[in-house]
């Protein structure tokens, strides 16, 4: 299906005025959850921060209008829990049985898995088939290394061919380039009792935590896996993986392919020298300030009766050309004016590293394991796309705990990987762990170049209250979290189950366990 198709002539104008949900600002962390908190209206009655983003994105919103995702969206709930049903079984490894309730809370949100009673596990096939209560079925299957795919409607297979995505690492090499790890004691400095305890407390039984690993100075100090999940087991990120999209970006910077104050080319935008898009650099779009009208339901502007399904989680289950479909959103609000949480952005990071390599007759798909993973020890990491081949890695990208502490590793080392080679551009790292100029002028200066600072939004406190300000990390739906605090010299991973962030468990494990390792890693 063109882009053209699903887009009509007319469309509804997004409502200035009227009924507003506000959403606290702990809505908005990787897509519907976010990083604000506990708000309250101060005695004062002063606004709170959540009307005041309101009230600023109402001053500099454009005269433009959004369409709605095509569709109905219990379809695409449909499409959206074939596809993690199936990454959970054919990549993870989980029971089917189990995934169900478990995992994927996201794009499959858990109030509507009522309406989804037809679950069929294909394993022969590695495919998935979700049948909703209107007798509609969505499919996924495994395509070779590549991941799981939802399907469109109709059709059997993805409409691209895969390639091989392989490693030359040798895992039996030291650490950090294999996994040889060394037979040494810890340093003097560091606490073993206390380390011990953190590790332990990021398992509390409700957090349903499925792996944890301490890096200190680049040295692996603990780890920990639930049983059946070992250190190369492929684990859901969610948007841990705009992340990687900023790094995959920041390796073709390097290369010089891109900067980061160029105009974004892409071709559309430039046709009319009226289209405010024509002025959208690539550093907006990393700072998720494009300014695109790309609705999210984390947005303190969403209402969800008069703006329907999400574009937001549109671009996992649309089962469309991704990156095509998110060029296409016209804009909300000049580029660099307000910050929004949106998967717009990533998509477009996504795109770009597709047209850059693409356009030097690379292979897109390989790409990332030979100009990234391969270069700090990652033997394998899937990146998941659309139907059409195009990245998805504003959450749909699966690797090991080890995985995401070595990128970690590769920010707390300023992008330079561990046999000295610069990865990424100098100033890099500085730029993506800055709060970004239009989140700072909101009110929030949590969010930086696709990660989140840990710094505290008006009337609110730092994500992780006992972790100084620098620091800066990668965040995902369920509780994913790869955390790097420069002033300790530590990288610190946890992945776990997505029903384990229900109620608030597994941030409360992740908490204890951070204020016990700063006592057990003195500063730098």
């Amino acid at each position: 299906m063109d882009v053209a198709d699903l887009v009509p002539a007319g469309g509804r104008r997004v409502m200035r005025v009227g009924v507003l949900r506000i959403v606290l600002l702990a809505a908005l962390l990787a897509g519907c959850v976010d990083a604000g908190g506990n708000q309250t209206a101060a005695a004062s009655q002063e606004p709170t921060l959540g009307e005041s983003l309101v009230a600023r994105g109402q001053e500099h919103e454009l005269d433009t209008v959004r369409v709605p995702p095509p569709g109905d969206f219990i379809e695409h709930e449909a499409a959206g829990f074939a596809k993690v049903l199936c990454s959970a079984v054919f990549l993870t490894g989980l029971d089917f049985e189990d995934a169900w309730t478990q995992i994927g809370g996201f794009t499959s949100r858990h109030r509507y898995r009522d309406r989804l009673p037809g679950r069929e596990l294909d394993r022969e096939n590695q495919r998935v088939h979700i049948t909703t209560d209107t007798g509609v079925t969505r499919n996924a299957i495994l395509h070779g290394d590549h991941g799981c795919v939802a399907l469109p409607k109709g059709e059997d297979a993805p409409f691209y061919e895969t390639v091989p995505v392989t490693s030359t690492l040798d895992e039996s090499a030291p650490w950090p380039m294999g996994d040889r790890l060394p037979d040494e004691p810890l340093p003097d400095d560091i606490d073993a009792e206390k380390l011990v305890a953190a590790v332990e407390a990021a398992y509390a039984p409700d957090a349903m935590t499925l792996a944890f690993v301490v890096l200190h100075r680049g040295r692996l100090i603990a780890e920990r896996y639930r049983e059946g999940i070992d250190k190369d087991t492929l684990l859901e990120s969610w948007s841990m993986n705009k992340s990687l999209s900023a790094t995959l970006m920041g390796v073709l910077i390097e290369q010089g392919a891109y900067t980061l104050d160029q105009l974004a080319p892409v071709g559309s935008w430039h046709e009319d020298p009226d289209d405010v898009r024509g002025t959208i650099r690539i550093q907006d779009i990393l700072r998720m300030s494009s300014g695109l009208r790309c609705v999210n339901a984390g947005d303190p502007e969403y209402d969800e009766a008069e703006m329907g399904y999400p574009d937001h989680l549109y671009l996992y289950t649309g089962t469309v050309n991704s990156h095509l479909w998110a060029t296409e959103r016209p804009p909300q609000w000049p580029p660099n004016t307000i910050g929004r949480y949106r998967n717009c952005d990533p998509i477009l990071a996504n795109h770009l590293v597709r047209l850059a390599v693409e356009g030097r007759d690379e292979s897109y798909h390989q790409f990332p394991q030979k100009h990234l993973f391969d270069r700090i020890g990652v033997r394998r990491f899937v990146a998941e796309a659309d139907p059409y081949g195009s990245f998805l890695l504003n959450g749909y990208g699966f690797g090991s705990g080890r995985t995401w502490a070595r990128l970690g590793q590769l920010y707390l080392d300023d992008g330079v990987s561990p046999t000295g080679e610069r990865v990424l551009p100098e100033g890099f790292v500085e730029f993506v762990s800055t709060p970004a100029p239009a989140w700072v002028a909101d009110g929030r200066p949590i969010y930086g170049g696709f990660f989140w600072i840990n710094q505290s939004p008006r009337g609110g406190q730092e994500r992780y209250p006992s972790l100084p300000e620098s620091t800066f990390s990668m965040q995902g739906a369920g509780g994913q979290s790869t955390i790097i605090v420069p002033s300790h010299g530590m990288v610190v991973v946890r992945l776990g189950l997505y029903e384990g962030s229900f109620g608030g468990h597994a941030e409360a494990a992740l908490q204890k366990a951070l204020a016990l390792l700063v006592e057990a890693i003195p500063e730098e």
